[in-house]
């Protein structure tokens, strides 16, 4: 199963959801999970060092001679059960391979979690739009749900993170983009601070745990 995490507009918490959807996938996987990070942050919200190899953007850049099984030397420890590939050196892939990834990632035996990042873009947008369940990462803003209208594919459901005072609501979000609101993360400064302190693998909070439980 594969499971895109995507965003509309940056600063949505797209990664956070994203290794918190991975770590709690992990748990409960007998072969574990893995995140493919296409954004670039998910070591660093895992409280990792940055990753010095290749990653998903070389592979996508190394052409029809380099296989798939490739993929799987890319993978490095993040945590128990959970695997990462890291996002790579490649600033911008190239898109020609993004099927062949997809295809790669839906046949993996455990729950993959991809950080597409902000999609549209040639190759977020296409892993978003051949994943298993495609997850729209939105704040109920009216200008990230505007862009997210103007997407040229509609997501499985919606991750909403939830802040005080926004005028809009869930069923405002839900009625605008045409899709179920699969969890609702509350804005949370313990979730800040885990991710501050590198401590998001080893102590996932709880308010995000349940929020997240049932959105996969």
């Amino acid at each position: 199963m594969l499971i895109a995490c995507w965003s509309a507009k940056g600063g949505s918490g797209t990664t956070v959801v994203s290794v918190a959807l991975g770590l709690l996938l992990a748990r409960g996987a007998p072969g574990g999970a893995l995140i493919v990070d296409l954004a670039g942050d998910v070591p660093a919200a895992l409280g990792m060092a940055e990753p010095s190899g290749a990653g998903v953007t070389d592979w996508l850049a190394a052409g029809d001679d380099v296989e798939v099984d490739a993929l799987a030397r890319l993978e490095i420890d993040a945590a128990p059960s959970l695997r990462i590939v890291p996002r790579g050196s490649v600033a911008e892939p190239p898109a020609p391979r993004v099927e062949a990834l997809a295809a790669a990632l839906q046949a993996d035996a455990r729950p993959v979690v991809a950080d597409c990042g902000v999609a549209p873009g040639s190759v977020a947008q296409t892993l978003a739009a051949e994943a298993s369940l495609s997850l729209l990462v939105v704040r109920p803003c009216y200008l990230a749900l505007r862009r997210a209208l103007a997407a040229p594919f509609r997501p499985s459901g919606v991750v909403l993170v939830e802040e005080r005072g926004r005028a809009l609501t869930r069923a405002d979000v839900e009625g605008v983009l045409g899709v179920p609101v699969r969890a609702v993360v509350e804005v949370d400064s313990t979730v800040a601070r885990a991710v501050d302190a590198g401590l998001l693998a080893g102590r996932l909070p709880a308010g995000l745990e349940r929020a997240l439980r049932n959105a996969a």
